[in-house]
């Protein structure tokens, strides 16, 4: 049993060597020199089998072989492992030559000793194999290190580590226990996790500058390739990265030039920021180019406003960006964002106003004097700058700015190779640059379109007292299509909307600005919320339809909503959504609600209906209506967006501005990736005192009751001076609806900021008004309750309509206050 164990160890040990259990010939001899084990790779080997050679001397069986026996021996007597050459006969008769190797097995395991043999071939083979791996890793020039899954250093060689600056370790290798938690330098980190992402090899090269204290010889640096690979076991399953690394001399500057225009297309424009983009140019330009550049831009350009093709002759230049090999910069005059002010014969208005650059290899000190700024040239002479190169920023044929390079470290004045470079890296900035002008020029016509759509201030009503927040997103993301909106309704009812179109840009801004537009022309005919919605549904997809047929294909349009009507008579809040998240309610003496309001579809799906729920509301709670934005913020959980959305809410009796600086504070990063809108309201009641109704019986005698009933009520409310129309207003609309209508009658009217006079029955026929001729006998009410009053309209209801006419309060009653 010991021996079986040994022979495991040792074949884990080995498992890739030739001399490996697995594929070596085995054999076990006792210290009598008697074949114990035998294993089926001699049986294959030598042609012996096992039960012919077990028990047998191992002299007998290799005739010829007594040196090598004799050193075994000896090899064991001193507990010595051996190895070397030896020539047996194959059971067949002819000679083979194996590679052997011995070591003696200790006294408690019954002494002995034990041999694996293999075909000098294969041992040859594998020592060429280890000899290449030796070398490549230890000796040759190139940089190599692997790093497990978790992008972790487990093994760096010398060649590596001194690229890289890692700290030295003795021997030359640098294991994972030697390296300690080294930090993975970010280039080696970006690479190997892209051939961790990738699955397969990703090469680049890298330009190095050069380190302080260089000789002239180096002062532009070197190249650096770059490769990592993914490192797999036999199952294909990923152990690594495998990451290599070689430097090699910039003496082929056209290789040099072709890497740095490789690095620009990689470094600048990667995103649509401005003030980014010119620093992006600046960083390939220094050091690899200069050993200071700087980047001024015309102030239409920083505006994102409209420019003038061709070259330039005037205009206010600003610091946008420069980038110096000295920490100080005691050239950096002007600080960023300052003007520039270049005289008109400096290079730098010359170059504008030509539109060509300006290449001066030794430095004209008479150029300066000319700039009539003694003070900079006294600067530029003290650190030593000898050469420098003045190009225009254009792209598309408008120059944008200009960017002035200088070298003083670099010995190598400026040639016209280096001219054709920085026209290039200048030519690729000025279209990201413009780029992003253009874009941000874009967001501001959005936003602008976005913002002269929403409402400029939301109407003071009665019903209920609101504050709003809208937060657009970054420029990176675009305007989006959130919009909210107050809207008052008939019989002192207020109507509470929010919504989010999808998507972002001027088109979310123009689709936004249509569906608020129908939101309000529909809540004008009093429609319940649930068949408001279903309208508007219609018009997303007409919208959509337009949208598609306009652009030759298939245009996604959508948008969520809530429309909430409160009633602060009944105290009532009736809401439906349409795929939008559900209201929260902050009651005076309960937990925050969010109630459980039927979802919908939302809008632009078509097909399905909406449906509304009702809720009770005690006086002062508050209601706060909100896009996703809200709640979904910085990629967390939507459940802990509600947490915190209803800690925010969690006492309704503070100011409303004062709840909304805490939503925002508490549910919002700094730069929310997605527009934000909110809209929070506290509900008032009317008093039962300002309400008044009478169930007015179906004869025409009622009329006069009613009139008298109205003219009291006025006088109680100190309204006698609206006495007359109002009563016109009466007499007509209950004469109507007694001629017309059927079912029970009711009389109501509402003292608000207006005095509001209803008149309901059962039945669905809306009056009409019309221009009565001379020799007709009726066909006036209407025409006369349009002219004496401010508004009129109907609305429908489950047990029949309502026609109501509102009219403006005098004077001295106007300014009382609605509670």
């Amino acid at each position: 049993m010991a021996d079986t164990m040994d022979l495991r160890d040792l074949a884990e040990t080995h498992r890739g060597d030739p001399f490996g259990i697995t594929s070596a010939a085995v054999a076990l001899v006792d210290v009598d020199g008697l074949i114990r084990r035998w294993s089926r790779r001699a049986e294959d080997l030598l042609g012996y089998p096992a039960s012919s050679v077990l028990g047998q001397p191992v002299a007998s069986l290799l005739p010829g072989a007594d040196a090598s026996v004799s050193a075994l021996a000896s090899a064991q007597r001193v507990g010595e492992g051996w190895e070397g050459l030896v020539t047996v006969r194959h059971c067949a008769g002819h000679p083979v030559e194996l590679a052997v190797r011995a070591c003696p097995l200790p006294a408690e395991q019954g002494s002995g000793w034990l041999a694996v043999a293999c075909e000098v071939s294969d041992a040859r083979r594998w020592e060429l194999d280890q000899a290449v791996l030796r070398g490549l890793l230890e000796e040759s020039p190139i940089g190599i290190a692997v790093l497990d899954s978790e992008l972790r250093f487990q093994w760096v060689n010398q060649v590596l580590a001194a690229m890289e600056g890692l700290p030295a370790t003795p021997g030359g290798r640098h294991a994972a226990t030697a390296l300690g938690p080294v930090q993975v330098p970010s280039a080696v980190d970006w690479q190997a996790r892209q051939a961790l992402i990738s699955g397969h090899a990703t090469p680049a090269v890298e330009h190095v500058p050069p380190a302080h204290g260089r000789s002239r010889r180096d002062a532009q640096g070197h190249l650096r390739l770059r490769s990592s690979f993914p490192l797999r076991d036999d199952d294909g399953k990923t152990l690594g990265v495998c990451h290599t690394a070689v430097d090699f001399t910039a003496q082929d500057r056209a290789r040099e030039r072709l890497a740095l225009v490789n690095e620009a297309a990689q470094r600048i424009g990667t995103t649509l920021d401005l003030d980014r983009t010119v620093a992006e140019l600046a960083e390939v330009l220094v050091p690899q180019l200069a050993d200071f550049v700087a980047i001024d831009l015309f102030q239409g350009v920083l505006a994102a406003g409209d420019l003038t093709p061709g070259p330039v002759t005037g205009g206010t230049l600003r610091r946008a960006a420069h980038v110096s090999v000295h920490k100080e910069q005691p050239e950096a005059i002007v600080a960023i964002g300052e003007p520039t002010r270049y005289p008109s014969k400096s290079p730098q208005r010359r170059c504008l106003s030509t539109g060509r650059p300006i290449l001066d290899p030794v430095l004209n000190q008479t150029t300066w004097w000319l700039a009539g700024d003694p003070q900079r040239l006294s600067k530029l002479v003290r650190i030593g700058v000898h050469t420098h190169l003045v190009v225009p920023l254009r792209a598309r044929g408008t120059t944008m700015g200009v960017v002035t390079l200088l070298r003083w470290d670099n010995p190598n004045p400026f040639d016209e190779d280096d001219l054709l470079l920085v026209e290039e890296l200048v030519a690729r900035a000025a279209v990201c640059v413009d780029n992003a002008r253009r874009f941000v020029r874009e967001h501001h016509a959005a936003l602008a379109l976005q913002t002269s759509l929403l409402p400029p201030d939301l109407p003071d009503h009665c019903a209920v007292e609101v504050a709003y927040r809208y937060l657009p997103t970054d420029a990176e993301a675009g305007v989006g299509g959130d919009w909210f909106d107050v809207i008052p309704l008939s019989g002192a009812r207020v109507a509470l909307v929010v919504g989010d179109v999808v998507g972002h840009g001027i088109h979310a801004a123009a689709s936004m600005g249509r569906l608020r537009a129908a939101v309000q022309t529909l809540a004008d005919l009093d429609l319940p919320p649930d068949e408001l919605l279903a309208h508007v549904d219609d018009l997303v997809l007409r919208l959509a339809d337009e949208a598609e047929a306009a652009t030759d294909g298939p245009m996604v349009i959508g948008a969520t909503c809530v429309y909430a009507v409160y009633d602060p008579i009944s105290r009532k809040l009736t809401v439906a959504r349409a795929g939008h998240p559900t209201p929260a309610i902050a009651h005076l003496s309960e937990p925050v609600e969010l109630p459980d309001i039927p979802a919908g579809p939302p809008l632009g799906l078509g097909g399905l209906p909406f449906e509304s729920a009702e809720i009770e509301l005690e006086e002062g709670s508050v209601v706060a209506l909100y896009t996703d934005g809200l709640i979904e913020a910085s990629d967390r959980d939507v459940d802990v967006g509600f947490e915190r959305l209803c800690f925010a809410l969690a006492h309704p009796d503070r100011p409303l501005e004062e709840i909304c600086d805490t939503m925002v504070r508490i549910l919002l990063p700094d730069h929310p990736h997605d527009d934000v809108a909110f809209l929070i309201a506290r509900t008032r009641a009317l008093p039962p005192d300002r309400v008044a109704s009478w169930e007015v019986p179906a004869d025409p005698q009622a009329v006069h009751e009613a009139r008298d009933n109205t003219v009291r009520q006025l006088a109680a409310w100190g309204l006698q001076d609206i006495a007359f129309t109002t009563e016109l207003i009466v007499s007509e609309l209950i004469t109507n609806a007694i001629t017309h209508a059927c079912g029970p009658i009711g009389l109501r009217l509402i003292h608000e900021r207006s005095l509001i006079c209803e008149v309901s029955d059962a039945s669905n026929t809306s009056p009409h008004m019309r221009r009565a001729h001379n020799t007709d006998e009726g066909g006036r009410g209407l025409f006369l309750v349009a002219q004496v009053a401010q508004r009129w309209g109907t609305r429908y209801t489950e047990t029949g309509k309502t026609i109501w006419a509102e009219q403006q309060l005098p004077a001295k009653a106007a300014d009382a206050d609605c509670d």
